[in-house]
């Protein structure tokens, strides 16, 4: 009698989860000025938390693995994320406030953003531990940012490696990283800036975003992934560099569009595609992400990621 070949589609996300007070305004307040703002939203978001519904609409079974408080903000977060058919098994409610963030649009839609952990703090190794040995059997990518304790990074990354998932990092917020964590990442997929501050290369065109992106491989990570906003994406890997062309879009608020391409990078990877026909299915969703406001609902479904990537074709 023969077994089945188990099904390791799934996607899981360890990471950071928030309640988002946003303000919306014509240009954003100088040091120790007040100005009035056009709009203010109260919406679910997080680094992980926004890479988890992207993922979830993208059609992957999406796990999160995260903290929450047992304060107001509670079921918002649960609504959502729930919303997004994201499982919610390795949620934990911790005592004590949610993660804030709180983010300033401008009328260019830049933002600023500033996130305070609170609940995100308390994720501790035995949680990923659990969780991760748990989805490892029908999972097969783990997605991770830097806004969960900077001490757990090479613990998620290197528990992750271990069961077998490809590991993709989202180096943001950027800060310095153990150099031991980079060889227990498959993928990292920093924006320009993070790049920059990262590798110490100035990025600033698609060459200086190639040799960003070696300096990534010689520290052991497997392949890297630079978004470049309106230049698109660039694809370093040991065969050499690739460039995925942009999708033009009228952009209104730029929260979440890293999110969204990470969550859709993940799910893609996870269904079986090579790294650059993912990348190209991310690009699609952050593209239209930047036309939406908000983080986690200006997430794309997957219909409106495919017909976009068709009619860009």
């Amino acid at each position: 009698m023969t077994t089945e070949p188990a099904d390791r589609s799934g996607v899981v996300i360890v990471g950071s989860v928030t309640a988002d007070v946003t303000t919306f305004s014509q240009r954003l307040p100088a040091r120790g000025e007040t100005i009035l703002g056009d709009q203010f939203t109260l919406l679910l978001g997080g680094k992980g938390a926004n890479q988890a519904v992207a993922a979830g609409l993208a059609g992957a079974r999406t796990s999160f693995v995260g903290c929450v408080g047992d304060d107001l903000f509670h079921d918002l977060v649960v609504e959502g994320l729930s919303a997004a058919g994201v499982d919610l098994a390795h949620l934990r409610t911790v005592p004590g406030p949610t993660g804030i963030a709180h983010i300033r649009v401008d009328a260019s839609a830049q933002n600023d953003i500033v996130m305070v952990p609170l609940a995100n703090a308390q994720l501790s190794p035995e949680q990923i531990d659990a969780a991760l040995e748990a989805l490892a059997p029908t999972t097969s990518v783990l997605l991770t940012q830097l806004e969960t304790p900077a001490s757990l990074t090479r613990h998620i990354t290197a528990r992750a490696r271990a069961l077998g998932m490809t590991v993709v990092l989202d180096p943001a917020p950027a800060a310095p990283l153990d150099p031991d964590v980079w060889s227990s990442i498959d993928i990292v997929t920093p924006n320009e800036t993070e790049a920059s501050l990262l590798s110490g290369i100035e990025v600033t065109d698609l060459d200086s975003a190639v040799r960003a992106g070696e300096w990534f491989l010689a520290q052991g990570v497997g392949a890297a992934v630079i978004t470049l906003a309106e230049r698109g994406s660039c694809v370093v890997t040991a065969e050499g560099a690739t460039f995925i062309d942009p999708i033009p879009m009228e952009p209104v608020d730029t929260t979440a569009a890293g999110d969204a391409y990470a969550g859709y990078l993940g799910a893609a990877l996870a269904d079986g595609w090579s790294l650059a026909d993912a990348t190209r299915l991310a690009s699609a969703a952050g593209a239209i992400t930047v036309t939406r406001q908000g983080a986690s609902p200006s997430l794309p479904r997957r219909s409106e990621v495919d017909a976009l990537l068709a009619s860009a074709r």
